[in-house]
Formats: C-alpha cells, sequence, structure tokens
C-alpha cells in the first residue's frame, strides 16, 4: 500500500521552508534598514520567520528518514538509496547519499548555525541573517521538484517511484510497491560515511559565517570592524573543513584499495583548495588586528573561500566531471541552478566589494623583510598559488562544457597521471608554506632585525640539523627530495615547538593555538613523504603465474596468491588464507561463514555449529550485510602466529565485479595495509569430470593432491533434516581429508529405501570437494565414492608496508588541537568586546 502522507508533509515543509526563507529575507532587510523606533518589532518578526524556517527544515529531514527508515521503497528516493539489508547506521547514511539528501544536511546546518548567531549578536545580526535567508532560499530551492514547462526548479527526494521511472510494471499496477531497494553503494558502506559527510557539510556551511560578517561589514560600511566577529568562526570553519578532509582521506585510506589516503581526484580537489584560501584569509585577518594591514586582502580571500565551495560543489554535483572522478553526482537537470546560486552571492560580493573599494583603510607602511606582513604576505601567496595550481586542471572538464555549450570544441583533458602532476607541486609548496611557518611565528611574537633572527634561529637550526641528521640515517632517507622535506618538517616542529615552550612560560595556553597548528602540519608533511615514499610492497608474486590479462605487468607482480590453508612466504612473514568470514550481529568477532546456512531471509542464516559462546547449533543468527565476505589472513613469523587480518570484498555487478575494502595491522612506526584484489567465486562452480574411488575402511588414499583416510562407515538410526521409515537402511561414511594442517571431516550417506538407493552427498566449497558414497560392496568390503572438483578456494592478496604513517594522523589531531585553542581565543576576544557593547 502506498503511503503518501510521508511524502505530502516533506513536499509541503519544502515549500514553507522556502516561503519562508524568502519571508526571513525580507524581514530582516526591513529590521537593517528600519528605524530605532521599529527595530524591536521587526527584529522579533525577522526571527519568528526564521524559526519557522528552521522548524521546517527539520520536518523535512524527519520526512525523509522516515520514509528511508520504514523502507517506503515506493519513493524513488529511499528505492535508490536503501535496502532492508542496511543496518540503521547505514540508514543514516543513505539519507545523504543522494542529492537531494546533501542539500537538506547542509540547509540543516545552516540553521543551527543561524540560530546560535542571532543569540550571540547584538549589531550584526540584521546583516548576517539576511545573508543567511538568502542562501537558504537558494538551498531550499535544489529540493523543491518543481517543473514549470521546461524549466525545472530543484529536485524533489519526495517524488514517487512511479513518477520518476517509466516502468511497465506502472502501467499494469499503479501501486505497485518494491519488495526492497536497490541499497546503498558498498563503498559507502563504513561508519566514516555515518560521520564523514555532516562534517564536511558543517564546515561548508560555516564557510557562509565569515562571509556574512564580511556582507554586514560592507553593506554597514564598518569596513574593519566585521573582522573581530568574523575571525573565531573562519577558524572554526577551517578546522571543521579539515577535520572533514581529513576524515575523507582516513576513509579512503580504511575503505578503498588503492593503498593510499589521497589521490588528487577532482572532487577532493575542490574541497581542498576552498581550505587552503581559507587558512590564508585567517592569517590575513589576524595580521590587520595585530598591525591594521591585509584588509583587502582579507575581504577577496573571505569571498573567494566561500565563491570556491559553491564552486566545488557545482563540480560535484553538476554532473560536468563525469568520468573524471570517482565521487561526483550524475546530472539531475541543477547544473544551472547551481550555476545561476554560485554567480548571484560572486555577484553580490563583488558589487559590494568594488563600491567599497576606495573606502577601506590600508596602510601606508611598506612592509619590511624583518616584519611579521612580509612573511604573512608570503605565506598568502604562496597558499594562493598552491589553490591555482590545482583549481586550474581540476576545471578542465568545466571549461570544456562551457566552451560546448557556446557550439565550440575543446580537446583540453586533466592531468593523466594526477597523482604525480598534483604531487610534483603541492609538495614543493609546502616544503615553502612550512619554512615560512617556522621562520614567521618569531616575527608574530617579538620585534625583529637581521641580528636578532639570526640569534632566534640559531638554536631550533642546529637542532633541527641533528634530528634530520637522525632521522636520515635511522630510515634510510636517501632521495635528496626527501631528504629536504624532512629538513623542512623538522625545522617546522622544533622552531614552533621553542616558541610553544616560551609562550607557555610567559603566557598562557589559549595563545598556543598557531604553534600547535603549525607543529602539527610539519608532522604531516614528514608522515606523507615517509608513508607515500617509502611504501614497501611485500606481496611479491614469485610464481610467475599470471593473474589477469586485463592487469598491468606492475599488478600481477605485485599480488600473491594464497590458496586456503597454503603457506606461502611473504618476505617477513609466512602468510595462510585460513577462509571466509561473516559478521553477526551481537557478535564481537569474525564468524567462520562455513558454519552458517543463509535461510533465504534478508540477513538471516540457521548456525550449523556450535560457536564458542555466542551462539548454539540451530540458532537463527543476523548477519550484518551478507553479501560481505572477510578473508582471514594469519601472518605467522617463526612458525608463530603474530596476528590476523581480515580484508573484506563483495562481488557486486551493479559496481562493475569485485569492490574491496582493506584492513591493516598498526604499529607504533608503521602500518601493514592488506587488500583481496580478487577471490574464487563459488556461487557458480565448473565442476570437473567424475572421478570413482573403491576404499576399504582404513585405507589411505588420495581425493586429487588431498590426503585422505577413510575410517570406516556407521549405520544410523536418524538422519538430520531426514526422516527414516520403518526398514530404511542409512550408513555414513567416515573421510578425514587433510588440508596442510587442517583436517577436515566429510560424511557422505547412503541410504536404501525398498530396494531404491538415495545418496546426500557432502560439498566443502573451501576445498572445492563434493563426495557421495556411491555404492557399498559388502563381499569385496570396499565404499566406492564419487568425487567432484572444482576450484579451491583462494584470494589474490596485495601487502604493502607504510612506515611511519601514523605521524600523519597524529599531525593532524595536533593541528587540529592548535585550531581549536585559536577558536576559542578568538572567540573569547569577541565576547568581551561584545559584552562592552563594542560590537
Amino acid at each position: 500500500m502506498i503511503n503518501t502522507f510521508m511524502g505530502n508533509l516533506g513536499h509541503l515543509m519544502t515549500i514553507v521552508a522556502f516561503v519562508s526563507a524568502l519571508v526571513t529575507a525580507y524581514s530582516y532587510y526591513q529590521y537593517f534598514k528600519a528605524s530605532e523606533i521599529e527595530k524591536a518589532s521587526w527584529r522579533t518578526f525577522s526571527r519568528i520567520s526564521f524559526y519557522i524556517h528552521a522548524v521546517s527544515v527539520v520536518m523535512i529531514a524527519f520526512s525523509l528518514f522516515e520514509i528511508i527508515y520504514n523502507h517506503r521503497y515506493e519513493y524513488f528516493y529511499a528505492y535508490s538509496h536503501s535496502s532492508k539489508a542496511l543496518p540503521v547506521h547505514y540508514m543514516i547514511s543513505s539519507f545523504w547519499e543522494g542529492q537531494e539528501g546533501a542539500f537538506i544536511l547542509w540547509s540543516f546546518w545552516n540553521v543551527v548555525l543561524g540560530v546560535i548567531l542571532i543569540n550571540t549578536n547584538k549589531f550584526w545580526e540584521g546583516p548576517v541573517m539576511l545573508v543567511f535567508a538568502l542562501v537558504q532560499a537558494f538551498l531550499v530551492s535544489m529540493i523543491m521538484g518543481v517543473v514549470i514547462g521546461d524549466l525545472k526548479i530543484g529536485s524533489s527526494p519526495f517524488m514517487l517511484l512511479r513518477d520518476a521511472t517509466q516502468a511497465p510494471i506502472f502501467e499494469l499496477n499503479p501501486n505497485f510497491v518494491p519488495e526492497d531497494g536497490t541499497g546503498l553503494n558498498p563503498l559507502l558502506q563504513n561508519i566514516w560515511m555515518v560521520i564523514h559527510p555532516p562534517t564536511l557539510f558543517l564546515g561548508y556551511a560555516s564557510t557562509l559565517v565569515p562571509f556574512a560578517f564580511l556582507m554586514g561589514g560592507l553593506v554597514t560600511k564598518k569596513y574593519s570592524e566585521w573582522i573581530r566577529p568574523a575571525l573565531p568562526w573562519a577558524i572554526f570553519s577551517a578546522m571543521i573543513l579539515g577535520m572533514g578532509i581529513i576524515m575523507g582521506a582516513y576513509w579512503a585510506y580504511v575503505t578503498l584499495n588503492f593503498g593510499g589516503y589521497w589521490n588528487w581526484d577532482p572532487v577532493e580537489n575542490a574541497v581542498y583548495v576552498p581550505w587552503l584560501i581559507l587558512v590564508a584569509s585567517i592569517h590575513t585577518m589576524i595580521t590587520f588586528k595585530k598591525s591594521a594591514t591585509a584588509l583587502k586582502t582579507s575581504i577577496v580571500l573571505v569571498i573567494l573561500s566561500f565563491i570556491l565551495v559553491l564552486y566545488a560543489t557545482f563540480l560535484v554535483r553538476s554532473g560536468v566531471l563525469g568520468d573524471a572522478s570517482v565521487h561526483s553526482f550524475t546530472d539531475l537537470g541543477l547544473s544551472g541552478q547551481l550555476l545561476i546560486y554560485m554567480l548571484f552571492f560572486l555577484a553580490i560580493a563583488v558589487f559590494l566589494a568594488a563600491r567599497a573599494w576606495k573606502h577601506i583603510p590600508t596602510s601606508e607602511k611598506e612592509a619590511d623583510v624583518y616584519s611579521r606582513e612580509f612573511w604573512i604576505f608570503l605565506g598568502a601567496v604562496t597558499l594562493g598559488l598552491m589553490s591555482f595550481q590545482v583549481i586550474l586542471p581540476t576545471s578542465i572538464p568545466a571549461w570544456n562544457a562551457l566552451v560546448e555549450s557556446f557550439g565550440g570544441i575543446s580537446n583540453m583533458a586533466p592531468p593523466a597521471d594526477q597523482i604525480e602532476f598534483y604531487t610534483k607541486f603541492q609538495l614543493w609548496f609546502a616544503v615553502v608554506i612550512a619554512l615560512l611557518t617556522a621562520v614567521g611565528q618569531y616575527f608574530w611574537w617579538q620585534k625583529m632585525d637581521k641580528k636578532a633572527l639570526k640569534d632566534a634561529l640559531v638554536t631550533p637550526y642546529i637542532i633541527s640539523v641533528l634530528v634530520s641528521a637522525a632521522i636520515i640515517v635511522l630510515a634510510k632517507v636517501y632521495d635528496w627530495k626527501y631528504i629536504i622535506i624532512v629538513l623542512a618538517g623538522t625545522f617546522t616542529i622544533v622552531a614552533n615547538a621553542t616558541i610553544l615552550i616560551n609562550i607557555l612560560k610567559k603566557s598562557t595556553f589559549k595563545l598556543a593555538g598557531g604553534s600547535l597548528a603549525h607543529i602539527g602540519m610539519g608532522m604531516i608533511l614528514i608522515g606523507i613523504m615517509f608513508s607515500s615514499g617509502y611504501s614497501d610492497v611485500i606481496s611479491i608474486n614469485m610464481s610467475g603465474l599470471t593473474y589477469s590479462n586485463s592487469w598491468e605487468d606492475e599488478m600481477n607482480k605485485e599480488h600473491v596468491l594464497l590458496w586456503i590453508n597454503k603457506p606461502t612466504q611473504m618476505k617477513d612473514y609466512t602468510v595462510i588464507y585460513r577462509g571466509r568470514q561473516k559478521k553477526v550481529v551481537g557478535v564481537s568477532e569474525y564468524v567462520p561463514a562455513k558454519i552458517l546456512e543463509s535461510t533465504g531471509n534478508v540477513n538471516e542464516a540457521i548456525a550449523l555449529e556450535d560457536y564458542k559462546d555466542f551462539f548454539k547449533k540451530g540458532d537463527v543468527v543476523n548477519i550484518v550485510l551478507e553479501e560481505n565476505d572477510y578473508f582471514k589472513i594469519d601472518y605467522l613469523q617463526n612458525e608463530a602466529l603474530k596476528f590476523s587480518l581480515s580484508p573484506m570484498s563483495q562481488f557486486n555487478e551493479g559496481m562493475g565485479g569485485l569492490i574491496s575494502s582493506p584492513d591493516s595491522k598498526i604499529y607504533f612506526d608503521k602500518d601493514l595495509y592488506t587488500y583481496v584484489a580478487a577471490m574464487n567465486d563459488s556461487a557458480d562452480p565448473e565442476w570437473k569430470e567424475d572421478e570413482n574411488y573403491e576404499v576399504s575402511p582404513g585405507e589411505q588414499f588420495h581425493i586429487a593432491d588431498f590426503v585422505t583416510y577413510f575410517d570406516g562407515a556407521e549405520v544410523l538410526k536418524e538422519i538430520e533434516g531426514y526422516e527414516l521409515q520403518e526398514g530404511d537402511i542409512a550408513v555414513k561414511a567416515k573421510l578425514r581429508v587433510l588440508d596442510y594442517d587442517v583436517e577436515k571431516q566429510l560424511e557422505p550417506t547412503f541410504i536404501i529405501r525398498n530396494s531404491q538407493v538415495g545418496k546426500v552427498a557432502v560439498i566443502d566449497d573451501e576445498l572445492g570437494l563434493k563426495v557421495s558414497l556411491e555404492n557399498i560392496l559388502p563381499e569385496q568390503n570396499k565404499f566406492v565414492f564419487k568425487v567432484n572438483q572444482y576450484q579451491k578456494d583462494y584470494v589474490v592478496m596485495k601487502a604493502i608496508v607504510k612506515p611511519y604513517i601514523n605521524v600523519l594522523w597524529v599531525g593532524t589531531i595536533i593541528m587540529l588541537l592548535g585550531f581549536t585553542v585559536a577558536i576559542y581565543r578568538r572567540f573569547d576576544e569577541f565576547a568581551k568586546m561584545r559584552d562592552k557593547g563594542l560590537e
């Protein structure tokens, strides 16, 4: 039965949200213009209007999640992004897997930030919330789903499946509801999908706050006063957006099998660039607060950071990237709307900035080489060049689309090797930034001349050289490029640590944000160098086999074939593949797949054996995503088990074949990173010709390559799952099959009823065997077994040692801690001025 209530509620709330956003924008405009007598009433009306908008946005989100949670597959969005197999946390993920859900999430965060701003600002509420309301109107329009002739405004997540598709079934039965949805993309079935997108969209939303303060400052002619309230929000935005980027990098590392955490994918680039600009704007804004310089630069950078977020949205969600990115969305017909959204705010910002440009105060003082302004300027220029070098090649698909829309032809192509192209530039930019942060911090805290600078840097320089020399010798860093990176990163850490110690001695911890963030950056630089430049593939193919003709030579050389239970040497380890496993609800470890038999219901199985204290034979258990197989790989040294890893794979036709996620053993100084690149498919086996064996009890023989013992037979009085009748004779043979260090029990059964013979064969998927007891020859004391064979279970696996990658992750945490300290300090400054009535 089709449920239309939730969809209608969602549609209604979308209309209310759109109208209330426009009303809020108009009322805040009137509040801004009103006389002092009328301001109070306009402010009250504006707030009520915004709160109505806030409630409606929350109700939109509630309606969509209710549709997903209750498996209402009559709705296209639920059908396309969810399924009954998903646990609740993946249902939450499916909420924002689609474009419409992502826009709702973005709108929700804007609402949260808007409520905070209303309750923490006095003077700035009117102009800031006017900008917020206009942005909300554009965002909500993205999910309107209104079609007027050839004009489409938004794409509604509340569209019924029958209205979104042309399937013939709906002509026969308009009320048809599918039994299940298509599910969540396997690569998105990860806990990071639950927390990464909300973090990233909070970062997107928060870039609006400093932009809104800037617009308010330009309109109210408070050309410099906007800096103080905007600065803590700019730092907050940079922290959250940086956290989102780092989460995405870690997610890629633990989920994708390209063996890294950053692939210079266009979507990654589109988020990275506005973050760089935002960081540059923070430094120029702080510079203005310190010395009344770089105000115009700050204005340009704040505008750019927000517009680049909109541009990133356009690139990702307009479909313009096409096949250039694995992350991009298909075009829902919103590309024109997204372009208008971006150009509208760009035009408003440029107009207001240009109108006020000549009135914006500038410093007449030239920046001296031994001044903090000079070093901040160099840093901002370097960050700008970093952004420029990334955004131009990333925008090539957009440029081609623009040229073609005007009837032209553009054959420009993005870089063929993205990683090599971007890294060779960005790494050196990062080295320059590291050195600038090391030296620039000294200018930040005290006046410097040539002699003072030399005296201040000599100790950190000597320590850095000594520490770098130790790292270079002990880690065997002999490449000149990497030596420079080690020196730059170490110098950054040591110099900023020196500043940090002095700050803690003379002042308070809340001044330590910059030093901490820069220390983190130095660690990130060193971590990237080691984990990427010195990765060591230990899964070398020594067999000479070509696993796949479609693989490049390097792939065939860097993967190892593991037959089940067969020890294989892999550098310092002996590795053994031990079979497939499943995740079971309520079980804290993986469970062997061979002891679970599907009931035919989604994610449900019957236990074929007892498993520790978790469940008994015959119990019905719930599997977490039954399509996922976890392959147990034992790592041994000196014949002793050191650890086991369980990389995941599933065969997914919709995703083009095998989908794999890695597993890693984490050490203090390295990660051992593994993933499965190919596996045996036992779902549709190719059986070989039958083989018959006549064997006496107690005899040893060979089935294929397996040593097998026939331990005898016994007469059964009952058979599980089969009802014996009076006069029936049932005999079970007992075979022991040895597979290296594993002994398997195979027990085929032979049944005689009224001179008719029945055979219950035994199939072992791991060994690739099907054994049946075909006949009993009592005169000869022999039993006849028929054996069918198919491919024994195997995996093809890659293993990589990534040295010192945890230096990278620890560095990111320290950097984010630095941002947090800086946020506290700047907001504390703003709050004190606000409470004095000076904001």
